[in-house]
């Protein structure tokens, strides 16, 4: 008898459901790059609305509408500040500097956390013989720190600081519904009143195919609209792709809270095994397990999918594919994994795992 797989590698790995299929293929469109998609345009007022941003650019991926963002608010030879860890740094390859000639600095962030302390020191005002930050850069939820939520009081601290300064401020949003369920802030509070630009994923916890949206003033949309098609994200009829974007606010923002309640699951399950796991906030797990790359070989030869971001760590996603059930069974497999791999039985109190940059998530 054949298992079903459990994939676990990250919420990208989703499928569309019936419904969203359905809505795609019913989907009305037209030439987008006329601005003539109706359903591209309905998803862009959308989202612009529940963010409380005037204008909105529906794009391809999450790091075309970040490295979009950032080209509006910093020019070539300008600053921007950044956590060290930065899902734009080490997961974009080098697109700030090799698209936009944007120079970047970076400070430590605990658990990825960017605060207005730690920015304090590190925002150059400029002159004739100094290079003056331009832009900050903060990302929610956090990946590389495994799902971390930026408390909106940080972001309003952040957003003070650099306002004094002026000095812009992008969030990367790829997993802000995480954050929002999370937490249960407005949509409105995480957007347009802490940041001058935003992008939000669609393909990551919402489960749709494919497709980011980038929130930013409607002035700006003009030199946006121009940077997306020199970065090749033009699109025709991509209305049947926004279509799924719909169908994911509709139908899939309220049940995230079940994806972050099978990520506690799997925590507790490892963790009464004895194995050190950061308690999760959101929807990923942190493992601590030296050899990681043999547990990952392992459990997928039992048919269940993760990661080993580095020697050291193993990371779980889980998503609308990935249920109560099977999350229970990887709890089983990877037990057996961890144990097989080597990996003895260790208990850490829930603050003492600090993931380092080799023990971190990777870009998905």
């Amino acid at each position: 008898m054949t298992t079903e797989t459990v994939d676990l590698r990250s919420d990208t790995v989703t499928r569309p459901t019936a419904g969203m299929r359905a809505a795609m293929a019913s989907a009305e469109v037209g030439d987008a790059l006329f601005g003539e998609d109706p359903t591209v345009r309905a998803l862009e007022e959308r989202l612009a609305g529940m963010f409380g941003f005037s204008g909105a650019l529906f794009v391809p991926s999450g790091v075309m509408a970040n490295q979009i963002g950032l080209r509006l608010l910093a020019g070539p030879g300008e600053e921007l500040v950044c956590d060290a860890e930065a899902h734009i740094l080490a997961h974009e390859e080098a697109a700030p500097a090799r698209y936009g000639g944007i120079q970047t600095r970076t400070v430590s962030a605990g658990r990825g956390l960017v605060t207005a302390e730690a920015l304090a020191g590190a925002l150059r005002a400029g002159n004739a013989y100094t290079l003056g930050t331009r832009a900050v850069e903060v990302e929610q939820t956090h990946t590389r720190a495994g799902g971390t939520v930026q408390p909106l009081e940080t972001l309003r601290a952040v957003r003070k600081l650099t306002a004094e300064a002026g000095v812009a401020v992008h969030i990367d949003g790829a997993r802000i519904w995480n954050a929002g369920a999370a937490t249960r802030t407005p949509w409105a509070e995480y957007g347009a009143p802490v940041a001058d630009s935003l992008s939000v994923c669609l393909s990551k916890g919402l489960g749709a195919p494919v497709g980011s949206v980038l929130l930013l003033p409607a002035e700006q949309l003009s030199r946006a609209r121009k940077l997306a098609h020199g970065l090749g994200g033009g699109m025709r009829q991509s209305g049947i792709l926004a279509a799924a974007g719909l169908y994911a606010l509709d139908h899939h923002v309220a049940r995230l809270a079940e994806d972050h309640e099978n990520a506690a699951l799997l925590a507790a399950g490892l963790r009464d095994a004895g194995f050190a796991v950061r308690p999760p906030e959101t929807n990923i797990v942190l493992v601590e397990a030296p050899g990681a790359g043999d547990v990952v070989a392992r459990a997928a030869r039992e048919g269940v999918l993760v990661t080993a971001p580095g020697p050291g760590t193993v990371r779980l996603v889980t998503h609308l594919d990935a249920g109560r059930q099977a999350c229970r069974r990887a709890v089983g497999v990877l037990v057996t994994a961890l144990r097989e791999a080597g990996t003895g039985a260790r208990r850490s109190a829930d603050t003492e795992h600090t993931a380092t940059a080799e023990e971190s998530t990777e870009a998905a």
